[in-house]
């Protein structure tokens, strides 16, 4: 048996997700510990400051891949922009009005999908993403992705999503992608 088939995926929402911070943590930190992202744990501190704030949103959407052991082995979490993000203003060239409308509902920012090395390449993270959109009423899925992790980018291509732009999500960060998927 293949250890996709071992692992199992659980969506959750803020409270949930909250309470299984400790694997959203792991697999957080082992993941963007690598090249390119290289965070340290001053970096993962920061994420999980947000992290807590975020599973408060009631709109928040998880899902936490297990092994069959319980250890986490991938995540994945966002919630719908609102209509005061920031999110369309980080790009560095700006889109037009109507793409970067948003209220509440029609965009999901895809905050974090990740899979620890020993489990990627089986679908899992396909999985976690599937099971973060299940259910969600937005139009679109709105993301950032740093363009030397050819894997993921391959990834969210193969998934039908589109380059839109290049942003700088946070001060001193390198240039993302940013790539948005149609839902409907």
């Amino acid at each position: 048996m293949s250890q996709s088939a071992q692992a199992s995926v659980e969506q959750l929402d803020g409270p949930a997700a909250a309470r299984a911070e400790e694997g959203f943590r792991l697999v957080y930190a082992e993941a963007f510990a690598e090249p390119p992202y290289d965070e340290t744990e001053t970096d993962v501190a920061a994420a999980f400051r947000r992290f807590r704030s975020q599973t408060r949103k009631t709109t928040f959407r998880g899902a936490l891949a297990s092994a069959s052991d319980g250890e986490a082995v991938g995540m994945a979490y966002g919630y719908p922009l609102g209509p005061q993000t920031g999110w369309w203003d980080q790009l560095t060239v700006p889109v037009p009005d109507e793409m970067r409308r948003e209220d509440g509902r029609r965009t999901f920012g895809l905050m974090e999908l990740a899979v620890r090395a020993a489990w990627r390449r089986q679908g899992i993270a396909r999985r976690l993403h599937d099971a973060v959109l299940d259910g969600t009423e937005a139009e679109r899925v709105l993301l950032n992705v740093h363009p030397v992790s050819k894997a993921a980018v391959s990834a969210y291509r193969a998934w039908g999503y589109r380059k839109i732009g290049d942003a700088r999500p946070w001060a001193g960060a390198d240039l993302h992608d940013v790539m948005l998927l149609d839902l409907h």
